[in-house]
């Protein structure tokens, strides 16, 4: 009876062991709450990503939000006029709930800008000439009606072709290098949150945290994918994501091609 009783206890302790370990490794939900630093008032619409997740969302109205994640996750956390940071999800932030995070504002200067002005004549062949012309034709853009890409150069498939019979070509190298950050690309087309964030940003920041690239990598990946500087200064994060994911997904089929080739030979 003795034993018995042993038996029962170590069962029960091991299947709570067991439940805790698990608890801890599922994916949950973290609150938290965003606040000005310098004016403690709460920061509505600041963005934060789940770096490991893959997952966005946006505070309310009083800065609060919540997020899937789980212990050691990372969120960044981003809002105009402030600098971003980074936050570890612990077990004390799973277990207590909602946790007040303070933003530190940035000084911002804007640089002079001169625009110069058209010195129209009224004469249509003359002034016409006097419109900046570019050569940059452009389809599709995701989610953006009416915008859209660069076309009329060579097709992206030329370009990545040449990388994967170059291997010192930047574009070959990069993706080669990091496929587990291009892997990325699938699960921020898919998260509506994300998608929404990027289309509203111009800074390239989020996505450089999101693929763990530096800004001058991520420019030259939209470069060798054969996209024009005009595109590269004046598209949204959002464009820049879908110019790298339809770029990664004519590499990959290029690239299984290739392999199947060498195979046979």
């Amino acid at each position: 009876m003795r034993y018995l009783f042993i038996l029962l206890v170590s069962f029960i302790t091991a299947n709570s062991y067991s439940q805790d370990s698990t608890a801890t490794q599922r994916p949950t939900k973290v609150k938290g709450t965003l606040v000005s630093a310098s004016t403690s008032l709460p920061l509505s619409e600041a963005n934060i990503v789940n770096i490991n997740q893959v997952v966005g969302t946006a505070t309310n109205d009083d800065g609060i939000f919540e997020i899937r994640a789980k212990v050691n996750d990372t969120l960044h956390l981003s809002y105009l006029g402030y600098k971003s940071i980074k936050v570890r999800v612990t077990n004390d932030w799973l277990k207590f709930g909602n946790t007040k995070i303070e933003m530190t504002e940035l000084a911002l200067a804007l640089e002079e800008v001169t625009v110069k002005q058209l010195e129209l004549t009224g004469y249509l062949e003359v002034d016409m000439n006097q419109v900046p012309i570019t050569s940059n034709n452009r389809y599709r853009i995701s989610g953006l009606p009416g915008q859209g890409y660069e076309a009329g150069k060579p097709n992206i498939a030329t370009k990545v072709l040449g990388a994967i019979f170059n291997p010192a070509d930047f574009l070959y190298n990069m993706f080669g290098r990091k496929p587990n950050e291009m892997h990325k690309l699938k699960k921020m087309k898919e998260d509506d949150e994300i998608r929404s964030q990027l289309s509203k940003r111009f800074d390239r920041e989020m996505l450089l945290v999101l693929l763990q690239v530096s800004k001058f990598d991520l420019d030259e990946i939209v470069n060798q994918c054969n996209y024009s500087k005009d595109f590269i200064n004046t598209a949204n994060d959002l464009q820049i994501l879908d110019a790298i994911s339809e770029c990664y997904e004519e590499y990959k089929v290029i690239k299984r091609s290739k392999e199947r080739k060498t195979g046979k030979d």
